[in-house]
């Protein structure tokens, strides 16, 4: 029997656990997975104490920076985001993936989106690069991200936007107001960081596409605004599901997730 686990700081609320059980199950697979509190200060010994049992790990907050240089390996897309959010575990062997960003590109598709002509980010996180990296997937090459810390964010941004090949303007909060007319809006901050801003989509104009990537509450205040302001939103269920899918196909070598299921008992465990 295999192991898996989610890691992060807190992993209370977290609903990996049940995306990937439910994949098991329909896969016939007699695999654990479970939820394990761990700060980045603790996070080189619990790597050094996996054996042969573990067959992978999903990482969240705070860890996908932290965790780049403990693995032994990592794709080309970690390095260019310059986070990790899945290790596959091979032959005592830690490899590094980021699945977040084929889970957004995924779930903006999905709902229509392509090819925009700008973005914005709000956040400055490891979520806010991913966003930055599926902008440019997407086609988009300038972006936006508006920091709450623009002098601090901006070496480390502007930075992870020359790897990404889009160009970066880092801004403060305050000028939330000028940037949400971009044809993509993705928030990537924690849920209700973002709250202060719904009002503002009452001054842009109402088109082109908002990304919140929470998923509880849903739906937030941000997204309940620019839905009325008439945007196309995409919550971050869909972002979720996808990104744990390509996980369960990383971590078990099965090449056709059921992402139905996956996405049926996310729901559930949401009501």
């Amino acid at each position: 029997m295999k192991q898996l686990a989610v890691l992060g700081s807190p992993i209370g609320q977290a609903l990996s656990p049940v995306l990937h059980r439910a994949a098991y199950q329909a896969l016939g697979l007699n695999w654990t997975y479970g939820a394990r509190d761990c700060t980045p200060d603790r996070l080189a010994a619990f790597l050094a104490s996996l054996d042969d049992t573990w067959a992978g790990l999903s990482l969240t907050m705070p860890l996908k920076r932290t965790v780049v240089p403990l693995l032994d390996r990592v794709s080309d897309t970690v390095v260019r985001i310059g986070a990790a959010n899945t290790i596959v575990v091979t032959d005592g062997r830690l490899i590094g993936e980021n699945t977040d960003l084929y889970g957004m590109v995924q779930a903006l598709r999905e709902a229509g989106t392509a090819a925009p002509a700008d973005a914005t980010v709000l956040g400055a996180g490891a979520t806010a690069c991913t966003a930055l990296a599926a902008a440019r997937e997407l086609g988009c090459d300038q972006a936006t991200v508006i920091a709450r810390d623009a002098g601090r964010a901006r070496p480390a941004l502007e930075s992870t936007g020359e790897r990404i090949g889009i160009r970066v303007r880092v801004e403060p909060w305050a000028a939330a107001v000028d940037h949400l007319s971009a044809d993509l809006v993705v928030s990537a901050l924690p849920p209700r960081a973002a709250d202060a801003l719904a009002p503002l989509w009452a001054q842009t104009r109402a088109s082109g596409t908002l990304m919140d990537v929470v998923y509880r509450p849903w739906p937030t205040a941000l997204a309940h605004a620019a839905e009325g302001a008439g945007r196309r939103v995409v919550g971050g269920l869909p972002m979720l599901v996808h990104q744990a899918a390509r996980q369960v196909t990383l971590q078990t070598g099965r090449l056709t997730p059921p992402i139905d299921k996956m996405l049926h008992a996310a729901t559930a465990a949401l009501a």
